[in-house]
């Protein structure tokens, strides 16, 4: 397996976050929904990243600059053929090694509640992040839930 940047003009990247944008507005009422699309990953202080398998795409996210200490992860999403073989984990630990390279003091992020959003939030709290309150322009809902990381005196085991 391989991480790297993300080619958006990439037939199956683009694929991947067509499954995600759905999956979200099926399990989310749209107006508490923050999937971003294509041009919202591609923002300046957006890192979009895939992870492959020779060339079969297995799964992708970002890693948003809230500021200079905080940072959020953002739509991560595993192919659906490949639930349950570790490609969540792969990608959080990336991104969790990006934060601490990036000195970023706090890592948060915000999903959704109920039975479709339970195996991303049993990953997170493995990851050791805690539900908080809402962070950056988002407000709480009865539709989500916010974790945060604290990345100072934490040695990460990635």
């Amino acid at each position: 397996m391989i991480i790297k940047k993300g080619d958006f003009s990439h037939p199956q990247v683009q694929n991947l976050i067509r499954i995600h944008l759905n999956g979200m507005h099926k399990n989310t009422p749209i107006e508490n929904s923050f999937a971003l699309d294509i041009s919202h990953l591609q923002k300046e202080n957006i890192s979009f990243y895939t992870l492959w398998h020779d060339d079969e795409l297995l799964g992708c996210g970002a890693i948003q600059e809230l500021s200079p200490m905080h940072a959020e992860i953002k739509s991560m999403r595993t192919h659906p053929n490949h639930l349950r073989k570790g490609i969540a984990s792969e990608l959080l630990k990336y991104f969790l090694k990006i934060s601490k390279q990036r000195n970023y003091k706090k890592v948060s992020l915000e999903t959704g509640k109920g039975a479709h959003f339970e195996a991303a939030i049993h990953l997170y709290q493995k990851f050791g992040f805690i539900k908080g309150k809402a962070f950056a322009e988002y407000t709480e809902s009865e539709h989500n839930h916010f974790f945060h990381l604290s990345l100072i005196n934490d040695e990460l085991k990635i």
